[in-house]
């Protein structure tokens, strides 16, 4: 079994596939460790898969997984998880602006004990408006809400051990915020400097549009981090305040009713209105969250289910396998 495995999504990178195993190959060779290279064909309409399946044939080295339509990055991620068998998995992605060159820096930290190594594009050559101060400030709030204290969260160019990544369900796009749900865990985290070049070849991916997508899930991620086991204390909490202030302008009504002898449905008409609703939201606040801790249960069962659909699996010396999920 390889001690290494290095995980690649790819999505149309025909122009990069060749020049990334070359590139790869050669610094894992160097490093003296066994390897493998995990190779996630997401759904591409060009010639990448072609050329995967040359290299498959080639190098017993080599798995490609060939997913049936283009899943996102986080599903090819967790796909390129699931088949890699390497005590360590080092992720990264396949348009050549993460370096293999900066393998040897995350194989070093990993060998010093870290659950997980992240990659710190800390000279950035993004647009400046698009792209540095929108993730500038996502990382800088991903890093107060989670209290993981790592620079950049949203580069995929991560080492992990494999035991911590198992505990971790990839859905959405979560695979950016690995470091954060597995400090739950109590997993040990560490950054190191990477090299961010720009994309030489093909186009590129990412728009403006996913850095609100990190916003939305910067929300669950905090949710999660504080109360994934224990809803009730959200739901509860919210449904309890809605509760007492309702509870607190219905006594503060019947005071007015019965000793004052106001005419509530012609003086407090809306105040009577806006209790009953804080009282009917807070009931419905703590059912919910006492759905939520039911929930919970379903949670910790080994009932996960892969966010991908496999086609096919390549390794070298064997035949093309059909999967279905």
């Amino acid at each position: 079994m390889p001690k290494y495995s290095i995980v690649v999504p790819l999505h149309n990178e025909e122009e990069n596939v060749t020049d990334l195993y070359d590139r790869l190959k050669a610094v894992m060779e160097i490093s003296g460790q066994s390897f493998e290279l995990v190779l996630v064909d997401d759904g591409s309409t060009d010639r990448t898969f072609h050329l995967l399946r040359e290299i498959a044939a080639v190098d017993s080295r080599v798995t490609v997984v060939k997913l049936r339509r283009n899943f996102g990055q986080t599903s090819a991620l967790a796909a390129g998880f699931d088949h890699a068998r390497g005590d360590y998995i080092i992720a990264m992605d396949g348009d050549l602006q993460h370096d293999p060159a900066d393998i040897p820096l995350f194989l070093e930290k990993i060998s010093e004990g870290y659950d997980i190594v992240s990659g710190w594009r800390k000279h950035r050559i993004d647009n400046l408006w698009l792209r540095r101060i929108p993730s500038r400030c996502a990382n800088w709030l991903m890093a107060k809400l989670s209290g993981v204290d790592i620079h950049d969260f949203g580069t995929t160019f991560k080492a992990y051990r494999r035991d911590i990544l198992e505990q971790v369900p990839l859905y959405g796009e979560l695979h950016r915020f690995i470091p954060a749900l597995a400090s739950w865990h109590g997993a040990t985290i560490c950054e190191v400097p990477i090299r961010n070049v720009n994309r030489e070849r093909g186009d590129s991916h990412y728009g403006i549009s996913r850095t609100f997508r990190v916003f939305f899930d910067l929300i669950t991620i905090r949710f999660l981090l504080r109360y994934l086991a224990r809803p009730l204390h959200f739901f509860g909490g919210l449904g309890m305040l809605s509760i007492f202030g309702g509870t607190g302008i219905v006594t503060w009504l019947l005071v007015e009713k019965f000793l004052r002898q106001v005419p509530l449905m012609t003086a407090h008409g809306p105040l009577m209105m806006m209790a009953l609703g804080l009282l009917l939201g807070g009931f419905q606040m703590v059912a919910f969250g006492l759905l939520g801790e039911m929930q919970v249960r379903h949670y910790h069962e080994p009932t996960r289910r892969a966010p991908y659909s496999v086609d096919r699996v390549l390794r070298a010396q064997s035949e093309e396998h059909t999967i279905s999920e």
